[in-house]
């Protein structure tokens, strides 16, 4: 688990002054989270004696894809620890570094002057030296449809502890197989993140879809000396579902009327009493790259929690299809009655 990677890079001691906590009813069971967030209270004793000493991640472990990689190197970094990362996707039909990966650890690396081994395409071990952590701007570019999103998440944990404010341009899918669509950055993860004190503004430039990518994002990141503590724990009930169903490039608006209205019919049937309101787009040509089509819906609570459920177009797929998938995926996490997605769990542990 997340808890395990992070009890690695830091001993109990270090955990004991001015931690953030987060207590959410997450999908598997209520669990209270307790993490240093003090960053800079912590670098002085680290960078003493066995900070030195490189820590060995098992990349396989868990679904043994991207994610983890991605957290270990953002511990690394704000704990200031250096870290050994092998298996890396252990998991997955093409083991090792994909483009969007070694864009994510280069980006890493020039945010805190840090230094790579073994980082290239196909690796399936590297080795990383964190620096301290520096505010400014940065561009990263996975050259492919790799998600911008999952760039976000490797580079956001460390900026956030910076010591000035950064800006970032990603390039890369904004809508990915594998990865959050950048609405889900938006309407889900943004505001849960806000409830932590955060300040970061995302902003898509442009919006690009498989297989040539081309998409941007600009995001703008205010360092905090700390996050804030988070209370999760009332789910609470629907009160409103919203949506965003999207076509681009040579496909037809009616697709998009198609997937909203077969998505907004199966929520409605299930939340009769609950107002589904889906916006149907179809994408201006000057701000896409390529063609591409999906749709994301979303639950909001009484309580202020979000979660979603989304799909993306794929050839061949019906557009009824696409829509159907993506309000099975809300309903099985409004299932759970837990206050966040099984997706949003997955990004937010390492802020807590």
């Amino acid at each position: 688990s997340w808890l395990h990677l992070t009890d690695r890079l830091a001993s109990s001691s270090e955990f004991c002054h001015g931690s953030c906590a987060v207590t959410a009813k997450l999908p598997v069971k209520l669990i209270n989270l307790q993490v240093h967030r003090t960053v800079r209270t912590v670098l002085p004793r680290d960078m003493s004696g066995d900070s030195s000493k490189v820590i060995t991640i098992d990349g396989s472990v868990m679904e043994g894809g991207g994610q983890i990689l991605r957290m270990a190197i953002a511990f690394s970094t704000l704990f200031r620890k250096p870290v050994r990362v092998w298996n890396i996707r252990a998991g997955r039909s093409s083991p090792g570094l994909r483009p969007q990966h070694l864009s994510g650890l280069r980006l890493v690396r020039d945010i805190c002057k840090g230094r790579l081994e073994n980082a290239a395409i196909g690796s399936t071990e590297v080795t990383f030296y964190p620096g301290p952590i520096r505010g400014g701007e940065f561009t990263a570019d996975t050259g492919t449809a790799g998600s911008v999103v999952l760039l976000l998440q490797v580079a956001l944990p460390c900026l956030l502890f910076a010591d000035g404010p950064s800006t970032l341009w990603l390039r890369g899918g904004t809508n990915a197989e594998m990865a959050p669509q950048i609405d889900y950055t938006l309407s889900v993860f943004q505001p849960a993140l806000q409830k932590f004190g955060a300040a970061v503004d995302i902003r898509v430039l442009r919006r690009g879809y498989f297989p040539k990518g081309g998409g941007q994002i600009e995001v703008h990141v205010e360092p905090v000396a700390a996050l804030k503590p988070v209370e999760l724990v009332e789910p609470g009930k629907v009160v409103k579902v919203t949506g965003r169903s999207f076509v681009a490039g040579m496909l037809p608006p009616k697709l998009a009327h198609v997937m909203a209205d077969t998505a907004a019919g199966i929520i409605q049937k299930r939340l009769p009493s609950v107002d589904v309101s889906i916006e149907r787009v179809k994408e201006n040509e000057a701000d896409v790259m390529g063609t591409g089509s999906g749709i994301i819906v979303m639950a909001e609570s009484s309580t202020g929690c979000y979660r979603a459920g989304s799909s993306l177009g794929k050839r061949g797929s019906p557009a009824e299809a696409v829509g159907e998938a993506a309000a099975r995926d809300l309903l099985r996490e409004l299932e759970r009655d837990t206050c966040v997605d099984s997706y949003l769990q997955d990004q937010l542990v390492v802020f807590a």
